[in-house]
């Protein structure tokens, strides 16, 4: 069976191994470590464009995605952002 994707609920990226910290020390399971470390925002100022602009960057600059996978998630991705915890109510 296939495991469930975990989605960080800041920045939408797929997390892995790559959890964010709360400030106890535990992983947090909700945000990314290039989010959310010891309990904070590591941008605690970023905006909603300053941030689809960055995961687009990140979008581009993976390896492993086709060119049409690259286009669909960048046209879709502001609108799954919008859906996530940081973001929803903004």
């Amino acid at each position: 069976m296939k495991k469930k994707t975990t989605f960080c609920q800041s920045c939408y990226m797929p997390i892995v191994d790559d959890f964010g910290t709360e400030k106890d020390g535990k992983l947090s399971k909700e945000y990314c470590s290039y989010c959310y470390q010891n309990g904070e925002w590591t941008t605690p100022d970023i905006t909603f464009d300053e941030i689809i602009d960055l995961g687009k960057k990140g979008i581009d600059g993976n390896t492993e995605m086709g060119r049409f996978m690259k286009w669909f998630c960048k046209i879709t991705y502001p609108a799954m952002l919008r859906k996530t915890k940081r973001w929803i109510k903004k």
